[in-house]
């Protein structure tokens, strides 16, 4: 039998189980099998690996420190080949495999002492014993430092190692080693544990050693003071209680009456709170214990400590906390929560980080003030230098003030680490617009993010089938959103809603949204509804009389080059792809400049428009970057290729269709109608709204209107504008129990009952002859 070499418990060999985590070990052995799991070893590194480091923990034996693990991403470790590392065996696998853990120490003097795993010696024993050149073994190493009053008695030795297990009495030191016996009353705070570990090892082991025997010669004293047969371990305890309650009431007398210092005063001194200081200024404090306020952005779990990063009105800063190894400390603590946190300053790898003692969550006026000033500091970063139109377009110049905004919130969302989620129409115009802001977002994230797949976490562009965001695409995102934070703490995205969600049929999608406090914008080329624009923290959208002025990719361009004005030149061919018809002279002329003449830029739309039908719910982000951007996107090239693909498949389906348009002529009005369900291929290009839009481009001198109706939908197609909600609210009178409802009446979409579609049809015809 031996002692711990920590708390001096009676154990085999030299460390107990409760303090095994507080001591690093050196292996000695030659196999995986030979490993402890859960402890702490000594090691080296071997190289590195796209998915973690691997380390030689003795001479023999290799593990994985997975990428996972460690508090910080793996690009930014700035260790070599045989920098010496400590790490935790997580797991021995059945074939020799190791996982291995990140430990918060890494240096030899964090712990509280080292000991040699040999499998070869029996138990582990202290690395002192060995470097002394003591080679008589574990048992005259415990011998060495047993605490014992009297050698030559068994029981007095039973005595006094039971004594040093009891609970301490009042007269023992205050940092004496009952957090080490379980007292929840001592637990010490992570910023104490990180203080003890940092401490010297002979002191902690000296400390540990004087403890025990200090308790012990109380015992004897005690057993003395008997009828002079050795005491049992619960007699001198009781007997050593009364004297040192004695004691503790005497020194209380004293403190109060003036005389000398005593635990008790000094336990009742105040104690200094830390200065409140700003988190760029911590380069230029460590070693210094500092008080910080400012919002978590993100908190994780290590094998060690939880790891918060801290970000207030001047930068971030990651705080590591510490419960024990693996275990979550502040638990109630996320991400988004205003907090103080107190700790001391410490630079480990080069990399400022803050070792937590104290962090609580601020509330009410606290939590306000803090708040206001990172939304203030936040938003003077994020709001761009200069917001230029393009091009010299009046309609888009007079959404300054928009434009503004909206960039402002994209850039704001990046530097807040916050995913931004662009949800666009299944369109060319929709996937050209999402494309800009994608094309500007990117490189913010790549600056602002370390890891590789950063553009892929917090940028993400999801088309939409239609232009309404409605309940099922809301649940959609509501779910993928909590899973993200859930599962990897990450904040509540910024949705941006491009040529899509700009009338009330989005309500209740963005509702739900605003349920759970995730950020709106919209940029559309309809004008947006009021109801709308209540429910978006900003809209860049036309005013009804511009309305066939613009396409939403003129407004996310201008938006995307305010958000990064580096992109700006990528960006100018891009307006004049999205008009499918009579592109102004000043898109025109800045595709020119771009190098792309107008069959390139037809070329281009026509490949986007082809692409977008097909995996609709996949943004295709590579393949639709190498259609606008792409070398060779001119004649003969992909854009060129694809282009042609588009032409003959719509020319197929056109030719069908227009064979069997149905003409009918009402008071010299003729509108043009189209069984969709009968003479169009479900589900095969081009979609129905498409097809109908050539039709429209194709037939508009012969016809008023193009209306396409399906078993319980119905679209319109018209130079004059038509709502058709009105048209809803006329078809009631005469079709009262037909369900009508506006599905979109941006995209002149309205659904029916089946049962009554040719009462609805002749309705809807009268009701369009009468408009147009």
């Amino acid at each position: 039998m031996g002692s711990c070499i920590i708390c001096g418990k009676s154990v085999e060999g030299r460390i107990c189980d409760l303090h095994e985590e507080d001591v690093v070990f050196e292996f000695r052995g030659t196999r995986p099998g030979q490993l402890t799991v859960d402890r702490y070893y000594r090691g080296t590194v071997d190289g590195y690996a796209e998915f973690g480091v691997f380390v030689d923990i003795g001479d023999s034996v290799t593990g994985l420190l997975h990428r996972s693990e460690l508090d910080q991403r793996l690009e930014s470790l700035d260790w070599d080949s045989g920098d010496v590392v400590f790490v935790q065996v997580q797991q021995v696998r059945d074939n020799g495999n190791i996982d291995l853990g990140w430990s918060i120490r890494q240096s030899e003097g964090e712990f509280r002492g080292t000991l040699i795993d040999d499998p070869d010696q029996g138990p582990a024993y202290p690395k002192a014993d060995e470097s002394s050149g003591d080679d008589s073994g574990n048992a005259d190493a415990a011998a060495e430092t047993e605490p014992a009053a009297d050698t030559g008695s068994t029981d007095a030795e039973s005595t006094e190692t039971e004594s040093a297990d009891a609970e301490p009495t009042e007269t023992e030191p205050a940092d004496a080693e009952s957090t080490d016996t379980g007292s929840a009353a001592t637990e010490p705070t992570a910023g104490e544990f990180q203080s003890a570990s940092g401490s010297d090892d002979t002191a902690a082991q000296s400390a540990g050693a004087d403890t025990a025997t200090a308790a012990s010669a109380a015992d004897d004293s005690a057993a003395g003071a008997d009828d002079g047969s050795t005491a049992t371990a619960d007699d001198s305890a009781a007997t050593t209680d009364e004297p040192a309650a004695a004691a503790a009431s005497a020194g209380s007398s004293e403190s109060a009456a003036g005389g000398g210092t005593s635990a008790a005063s000094t336990a009742s001194a105040v104690v200094e709170e830390p200065t409140l200081v700003d988190i760029d200024s911590l380069t230029d404090r460590v070693g210094d214990t500092v008080r910080i306020e400012g919002v978590v952005e993100s908190a994780h779990q290590t094998s060690g400590p939880t790891v918060f990063e801290i970000r207030d009105e001047t930068d971030s800063v990651e705080c590591a906390a510490f419960e024990e190894a693996g275990v979550r400390a502040y638990p109630e603590i996320g991400a988004d929560d205003v907090v103080r946190l107190d700790g001391e300053v410490r630079k480990r790898r080069g990399e400022i980080q803050v070792e937590t003692e104290a962090l609580v969550t601020l509330v009410d006026e606290e939590r306000t003030a803090v708040e206001s000033r990172l939304d203030d500091a936040l938003t003077a970063e994020a709001e761009p230098e200069a917001v230029e139109p393009l091009a010299d377009d009046p309609v888009v110049a007079g959404l300054t003030d928009e434009v503004r905004d909206a960039a402002t919130a994209v850039r704001r969302a990046v530097i807040e680490e916050r995913p931004v989620v662009v949800r666009h129409a299944a369109t060319a115009d929709g996937y050209v617009a999402g494309v800009t802001l994608e094309r500007a977002t990117l490189p913010l994230v790549r600056d602002h993010h370390d890891r590789s797949d950063a553009v892929y976490h917090y940028f993400d562009r999801r088309p939409l089938e239609g232009g309404v965001y409605d309940m099922d695409d809301a649940t959609k995102d509501v779910t993928r959103m909590l899973d993200a934070r859930e599962r990897h703490d990450e904040k509540l995205p910024l949705f941006v809603f491009v040529a899509a969600g700009g009338t009330r049929e989005s309500l209740d999608g963005f509702d739900l949204l605003d349920l759970y406090g995730a950020g709106r914008i919209l940029v559309d080329d309809v004008p947006a509804d009021p109801e709308v624009g209540e429910a978006v923290g900003t809209a860049v959208a036309p005013a009804p009389e511009n309305e066939d002025a613009v396409t939403a990719t003129t407004l996310a361009a201008t938006v995307a080059a305010s958000v990064n004005g580096d992109v700006r030149e990528d960006l100018r061919h891009l307006p004049a792809v999205s008009f499918w018809e009579d592109t102004p002279e000043v898109y025109a002329d800045l595709a020119s400049e771009a190098g792309y003449d107008a069959d390139a830029a037809r070329e281009a739309r026509e490949a986007v428009a082809l692409e977008a039908f097909y995996q609709s719910y996949e943004d295709k982000r590579e393949l639709v970057t190498d259609l606008l951007f792409g070398e060779g996107d001119g004649p003969g090239g992909l854009a060129g290729h694809v282009s042609a693909q588009f032409r003959e498949k719509l020319a197929d389906e056109v030719e069908t269709a227009e064979a069997n348009l149905d003409h009918q002529t009402l008071d010299e009005t003729t509108i043009a109608v189209l069984d969709t369900d009968a003479f169009t291929h479900r589900y095969e290009f081009p979609p129905t709204e498409l097809l109908l839009d050539e039709l429209h481009r194709a037939h508009r001198d012969e016809v008023a209107a193009v209306i396409g109706i399906s078993e319980d939908e119905l679209h319109v197609r018209s130079d004059t504008p038509i709502d058709v909600r009105d048209i809803v609210d006329r078809a009631r009178e005469w079709v009262p129990n037909a369900g009508l409802s506006a599905a979109s009446a941006r995209d002149g979409k309205l659904e029916f009952i089946a049962g009554e579609r040719s009462a609805v049809l002749d309705t809807v015809i009268d009701i369009v002859a009468d408009e147009v």
